[in-house]
Formats: C-alpha cells, sequence, structure tokens
C-alpha cells in the first residue's frame, strides 16, 4: 500500500475535524462544546485540532462554509405544509418566491429540539436540520465582533445586488431596478430567520413566503448614491498569470486569465459591485475578487454566504439571467497577490484591466472598479441597458456616483 504524503494527512485530519466540528455544534450548541470534545470525536489531538484551525470561531465558521453542497431534495425536505410547492418559473414573482421557500427550509430545518434519533440524523431533511442548527448559532457570533458584522452586513448586501440584477433580466422586470426589492425581501427573511431561533413558533412558513413574492409588485427605484471618489486610473504594463480559481457561485473555473476588468473587493466595499456591473457595456468580461485580511475567520464566512447565494440562483433564476460576473474567494489572497496586491485588506478596492495576458490600467480607492470600467467603456453613467442614476442622491452634477 502506497504511502499517505504530509500534505495527505494533514488534508485528511483537517475533514476528520470539520465533519467532528458539525456533529458536535450541531447536537450541542456552539457554546457548549468545546475544542477537546472534538478533538475527541475526531481521534486526533487537540494540539491537531490547534494547527489547523486557530480557535473555535474560526473552525466554528469552516465547518459551516466547507459543508458539502446540499442535494436537490433536500432543499425543500422539512418545510411545513402550507407552503407552496411552486418552482422558479422565469418570473421576478417566482424567483422570490423560490429564494424565499429555500431561505425558510434553512431557517426552520433546525428549528428546536434533538435532532438525534435512534440509527442517527433524521432520514427526511437530515442534513438539513443540521446545517440548520449550525445556522441558528451563526448570526449570535456574527454579531458578537465588529469586524464580523460589518463583513456579514456586506456579505448581505452582495447577495442582495446579485440576486436584484438576475431579477431585473427576467420576465415582468419591464426595465425597473430591482436590487432595492432584493434588499426588501432578504430583510424579511433574515428577520423570519432570527425570530425562528427564539420562538420558530410564531414563524408562518407560507406567510413569509407569500410576503417575499408580493414585493414583486413594489418598485423602489435605485438606491441614492454618494458623490465620486476622486480617483484616477493609471496605465500598467506587466504580466498577468492569475492561479486557477473557481467561480464560487457557479463552481465552474473562473478563467481569470481572459480580458476584462478585474476588481478586488475587501469584505467592506463589497457594496461598490453594483456600480461596476452598471457601468460596464454589456458583454463586457467581469471579475469580482473577494479579498479580506481575516482569511482565518471571514474567510470561512465569505465562503458560507457566496456558496448559499450560488444555491439560491440556482433554484430561483435560469442560467441564461444570472448576473455577467464571475465571483471568486481570495481569502488566502493567491489572486491578490498576482495582481501586485500582497497585503490586501477588508477595505481594499481595486480593479485591474486584463488584455493579451497583461494588465495595462489600474485604479486603488473608493470607486476604482466603477472609474475604471467607466474610462475604458467610454461612458459616463450606467451602461446596463436600464436608465442611469444620473446625479442622484447627492452625485455631483454632471457626473455619476457611486455606493459608499
Amino acid at each position: 500500500m502506497a504511502r499517505i504524503t504530509r500534505a495527505e494527512s494533514q488534508e485528511r485530519n483537517r475533514a476528520r475535524i470539520l465533519a467532528a466540528a458539525r456533529e458536535e455544534f450541531a447536537g450541542r450548541g456552539f457554546g457548549d462544546v468545546r475544542i477537546d470534545d472534538i478533538a475527541e470525536r475526531a481521534e486526533l489531538t487537540r494540539g491537531a485540532v490547534y494547527s489547523n484551525f486557530p480557535g473555535k470561531r474560526a473552525l466554528f465558521f469552516a465547518a459551516l462554509a466547507d459543508r458539502p453542497a446540499p442535494a436537490a431534495d433536500l432543499v425543500t425536505a422539512g418545510v411545513p405544509d402550507g407552503v407552496p410547492d411552486g418552482v422558479a418559473d422565469g418570473t421576478v414573482r417566482g424567483a422570490l418566491e423560490a429564494v424565499a421557500r429555500t431561505w425558510v427550509a434553512e431557517a426552520l430545518a433546525g428549528g428546536g429540539g434533538d435532532f438525534r434519533q435512534a440509527g442517527g440524523f433524521r432520514q427526511a431533511g437530515g442534513a438539513r436540520a443540521v446545517f440548520g442548527r449550525l445556522e441558528r448559532d451563526l448570526l449570535p457570533l456574527v454579531q458578537a465582533e465588529e469586524a464580523s458584522r460589518q463583513a456579514y452586513a456586506q456579505l448581505l448586501t452582495l447577495h442582495a445586488t446579485l440576486f436584484g440584477l438576475a431579477l431585473e433580466r427576467l420576465g415582468g422586470a419591464r426595465g425597473r431596478r430591482l436590487v432595492r426589492v432584493a434588499g426588501a425581501a432578504l430583510t424579511v427573511l433574515q428577520g423570519a430567520s432570527e425570530l425562528a431561533a427564539v420562538s420558530p413558533e410564531l414563524v408562518r412558513p407560507a406567510d413569509v413566503v407569500g410576503a417575499c413574492e408580493r414585493l414583486a409588485d413594489l418598485d423602489l427605484g435605485p438606491a441614492p448614491l454618494a458623490p465620486m471618489a476622486r480617483v484616477r486610473p493609471r496605465p500598467v504594463d506587466v504580466p498577468w498569470a492569475p492561479p486557477p480559481v473557481a467561480d464560487a457561485l457557479r463552481g465552474t473555473p473562473a478563467g481569470l486569465a481572459g480580458d476584462g476588468l478585474v476588481v478586488f473587493l475587501g469584505l467592506r466595499r463589497l457594496s461598490a459591485l453594483e456600480d461596476v456591473l452598471r457601468a460596464v457595456p454589456p458583454g463586457g468580461p467581469v471579475a469580482a475578487v473577494v479579498v479580506t485580511g481575516d482569511p482565518d475567520e471571514l474567510g470561512p464566512l465569505a465562503r458560507l454566504a457566496l456558496a448559499r447565494l450560488g444555491e439560491h440562483l440556482r433554484r430561483a433564476v435560469p442560467p441564461a439571467a444570472w448576473p455577467p460576473v464571475r465571483v471568486v474567494c481570495d481569502d488566502r489572497g493567491a489572486v491578490a497577490a498576482a495582481a501586485g496586491l500582497p497585503a490586501p485588506d477588508d477595505d481594499t478596492e481595486t480593479a485591474v484591466r486584463v488584455s493579451g495576458g497583461r494588465l495595462t490600467a489600474r485604479a486603488d480607492g473608493r470607486c476604482a472598479g466603477h472609474v475604471l470600467a467607466t474610462r475604458e467603456s467610454g461612458t459616463t453613467g450606467d451602461a446596463s441597458g436600464a436608465a442611469g442614476d444620473g446625479a442622484e442622491g447627492g452625485a455631483e452634477e454632471g457626473e455619476p456616483g457611486c455606493r459608499r
């Protein structure tokens, strides 16, 4: 029998630790689990756990983020009677309903009681119940520290941005701006999740789904804009050889080596992506690379949020209507280093233009992606097919604005 390498051994140990952590956290909750309990279940030493994870919070976030993708039949497993069984039909209303159904399934799957029965976890939606319980502990942990709270808020903003842009490409959108509608739906769903964690009997799933579905009739318009930062792109001429990475939403190769715009956004700057995507001309390749200064804790949180967004888009939106952007979670900074950003942090906002295997332009600072997209495309406003925002919400007259 061939001997395994040290790297293979470390990967196996990491997988055993994560599996043990999921079982412990799901069965007893974050507060009652010790690192020693996880080590004992994994049949490893306490030191082996700490050699892979710096602490219990980081391990908890990783246990959620690095979970197996749920099977399609588990997405709605355990949803109580009364929630409609509709499938997304390519309309705004249908997409809102589909995302609400998925979210409600996640929120209620771990809603109280013991998840174990003789012979293991419940067969109907057992995996969903495990992660439902983990999700119940997630929000208090996120809110406990300012860095994770800010990152999570921006990740939800990214979720609303990409879901809303997808809604705008569906039947019945009629050129409307729907990012704020998507944000309203996530507000309802996040509130339902928090209420379900403390009083699940008060959450009526059919009412939550119905409320989100009816948001399709609202027209909230575009979000207000702030004045654009005075960022000026500069020409560069350096090789571009990014490492092979996956699109975090689609699970396919991101293809960053090709021509187009690559925007690096820290976890406190994700709201800037909407302006970039509205400024790029139709068909212009765009990649958003999410970076962080805290890869051990905030990196897994970002991976978790992006995986959830990808699952919701798959459930709700036909592939042709997905926003034309590749999203990469670069929590260890490998892609950023290839672009000359050796130490990205949560406030990073840098954009580069790729052409012929070389970086040809770069901008750094607030609104960098919007400025470079606008300069390269020769536009001064919205190139997405919807009406431009102009000077709305405080942007200087005659000059496009951007989100703070």
